[in-house]
C-alpha cells in the first residue's frame, strides 16, 4: 500500500495527523516537514521530534498568517486534540511564551509526552520576523 498524500495525487506530502484547536478555531492537517512546500498547504511536523502518541516533544510548526494565525489567543488549561489513524490524542495547554529563533530549547526530546506548537512572532509584523511563539502542552493521560 502507498504512502498517504495531502490534497490527493501527485503531492508525495505524507500526512501525519491532524490538529484540532476549537477554542480558536483551528482545525488542519500536519503533514511531515517544514519545508516550505509543505508549510503552504499543512502544518508540518519538525523531523527529529516525536510522533503523536509516542513519549517525547511532537513538534508542529505554521506560519502565523494562515494555519496558527490565532494561535497567540490560546490559554494556559485550552484543549488540544490531535488525531492519527484510529486514536486521538488530548493535550492541555501549560504556557506560552516568546523566544528568540536560537533558543532550540523548545524542541528538546522529553520523557513525558508533550506538544510543541512554533510560529514566528509578533504576529502582525512585516516581513520576516524576529522572534517565536510557542505553546507547550502535555497530553492528557498519556504519562
Amino acid at each position: 500500500m502507498s504512502q498517504p498524500t495531502l490534497l490527493g495525487v501527485g503531492t508525495g506530502m505524507t500526512l501525519v495527523a491532524r490538529i484540532d484547536i476549537p477554542r480558536v478555531n483551528i482545525s488542519d492537517m500536519v503533514a511531515e516537514g517544514t519545508s516550505s512546500r509543505v508549510l503552504r498547504v499543512a502544518v508540518g511536523h519538525i523531523a527529529g521530534t516525536a510522533l503523536p502518541g509516542r513519549a517525547g516533544n511532537v513538534a508542529l510548526a505554521a506560519h502565523r498568517d494562515t494555519f496558527f494565525r490565532h494561535l497567540g489567543e490560546l490559554e494556559s488549561g485550552d484543549l488540544i486534540r490531535i488525531t492519527v489513524p484510529g486514536r486521538q490524542y488530548l493535550y492541555s495547554v501549560k504556557f506560552t511564551d516568546v523566544v528568540l529563533p536560537n533558543e532550540t530549547w523548545v524542541l528538546q526530546a522529553s520523557s513525558g509526552q508533550l506538544l510543541t506548537l512554533v510560529t514566528c512572532y509578533p504576529f502582525h509584523y512585516v516581513g520576516p520576523a524576529p522572534k517565536r511563539f510557542v505553546v507547550r502542552a502535555r497530553r492528557l493521560g498519556g504519562e
